[in-house]
């Protein structure tokens, strides 16, 4: 069975915002390009016709990516956590060895991630090393930089 898409509600609700513009405003728009091109120059050799069927392509591909990304959602639920393992959903503050600062990292499905607000995705390099550590513990993350020790202080 594929992996699951793990979302918080909020980020849900923002890729079915984004699908039903998808599917409606987009879509429409694209359609009338290509009737437009179409009754301009016909399709041979019309460059506005082929770039239409391009962005009528792209549009269809994405409406089938959020589609596929809803239906196997998981919902991260977002209240106080018992557990004392990192995992998905988790607030993790940790020491991050090599540069001797404290960072906090919101663990999240790849859909949502955004490293510049805090939201890691669990199958990042980081969120990978962190998964599954107890507080005390050190998770050694292989990134483009090379190899960071992250020591898990914190566990929400």
């Amino acid at each position: 069975m594929a992996q699951p898409s793990y979302l918080t509600r909020e980020g849900l609700a923002k890729l079915k915002d984004e699908l039903f513009l998808f599917r409606t405003t987009r879509r429409q728009e694209v359609a009338d390009r290509i009737q437009r091109a179409n009754s301009i120059g016909g399709t041979v050799d019309n460059a506005e016709y082929d770039e239409a069927k391009k962005e009528q392509a792209f549009i269809e591909g994405h409406i089938l990516d959020l589609e596929n990304i809803i239906n196997k959602s998981k919902i991260i639920e977002d209240t106080k956590r018992e557990s004392d393992l990192v995992e998905v959903g988790s607030r993790v503050t940790v020491m991050n060895q090599n540069r001797r600062k404290k960072e906090k990292y919101f663990i999240v499905g790849s859909p949502e991630a955004d490293p510049s607000k805090g939201m890691i995705s669990n199958l990042s390099p980081i969120g990978k090393a962190l998964i599954g550590k107890k507080v005390g513990q050190i998770a050694k993350a292989d990134v483009p930089a090379g190899v960071i020790d992250l020591e898990v202080l914190d566990i929400e």
